[in-house]
Formats: C-alpha cells, sequence, structure tokens
C-alpha cells in the first residue's frame, strides 16, 4: 500500500478533452496556479487532480513540457537551450 507521500508525489492534469498527464508535484508547482490550487482549500489539494476545461491537451503537453524545462534550467548560471513553442501550438 502507498504512503500518503507517494500518493502527493504526483498530480494528474486533465485537458478540456479528457487528455491526462502526470508529472512531478514539485514541477507542477512551478506554475503559481497550480500552486495555488494544490496548496489551498480546494478539492484538487486532496485529489492531487486538476481539472482545465479551457486548455486543449496539446497546449496542456507543451505546458508540462515547459514545467519541466523550468525546473531543470531555472537556476542555471550559464547559457540555456531555447523552449520551442511551435507556432500552432502558440496561436491556441
Amino acid at each position: 500500500m502507498e504512503s500518503d507521500d507517494e500518493c502527493n508525489k504526483y498530480v494528474k492534469l486533465i485537458s478540456a478533452e479528457g487528455m491526462e498527464f502526470f508529472t512531478e508535484r514539485k514541477i507542477a508547482v512551478g506554475s503559481e496556479t497550480i500552486k495555488a490550487m494544490l496548496e489551498g482549500n480546494f478539492r484538487e489539494a486532496e485529489d492531487n487532480v486538476i481539472r482545465l476545461p479551457e486548455i486543449q491537451g496539446p497546449v496542456l503537453e507543451k505546458v508540462v513540457q515547459y514545467l519541466h524545462y523550468k525546473e531543470r534550467h531555472g537556476k542555471a548560471t550559464g547559457r540555456i537551450p531555447e523552449f520551442v513553442i511551435e507556432p500552432e501550438i502558440a496561436l491556441e
């Protein structure tokens, strides 16, 4: 059986059309909006599931990629690689 710490290690993000993305909680809180939902008195804080009905799957996928990029390069002191956003995603 999983401990509470193990259950709280990951967060599930659900897009408008039901696509599910799992990411570590420590990475998800790189978004202030997600952080507020996970740390406030919201159902999401208990369930570790965040439904984002206004965000399409491909856009949410790019957001998750960016949160990982931010975690990896956020404290870099040297040159960091560019985070590429495809034009079709940027227009969403």
